[in-house]
């Protein structure tokens, strides 16, 4: 019985070590094209629901009123899509004359180009009791900055 009291405790990491399993097992099954479909799935449905579940916590007037923040947006997008990448980029100019290989450092100005997490910034401010409407107006909005005008990527490529 102590087992099974374990196991509905800890249920996400099982789920997790089940899903990697599954996934070196069939990796067919979740590449672009294939049957889970992660073109769509991935990039518009599993985001459409991390915000429709954020915002379902929310109430309206929490949400307005975080929208006039508008110092406090401003430096969270100057932070994530200028002096981040800019840091990043000044990193790799570093490492760029150690041994390391190549491609990982390109990897490295790939992930610094990404736009920023939108699940992570909305779950993590909500457990630290912070401005969870502001977190979530600002992951939205660099997150359509990014993948719509590729801001970052200028940044790093200058």
């Amino acid at each position: 019985m102590r087992l099974l009291e374990r196991m509905r405790k800890e249920w996400f990491m099982i789920g997790i070590v089940l899903a990697i399993a599954g996934a070196k097992l069939e990796p067919s099954v979740g590449v672009n094209g294939g049957p889970l479909k992660p073109e769509i799935t991935v990039s518009y449905i599993a985001v459409a629901t991390i915000f429709f579940n954020s915002g379902l916590s929310l109430k309206t007037e929490e949400l307005t009123s975080a929208l006039v923040h508008i110092k406090l947006h401003l430096f969270i997008q100057i932070f994530t899509l200028a002096f981040f990448p800019a840091t990043i980029w000044l990193f790799l100019q570093l490492l760029s004359i150690t041994p390391i290989n190549e491609w990982l450092l390109k990897g490295l100005q790939t992930v610094g180009c990404m736009p920023p997490p939108v699940s992570s910034a909305v779950i993590l401010t909500k457990a630290v009791g912070g401005n969870e409407a502001a977190a979530i107006f600002n992951s939205a909005f660099g997150s359509f900055l990014v993948s719509k005008h590729g801001l970052t990527c200028l940044l790093l490529l200058l």
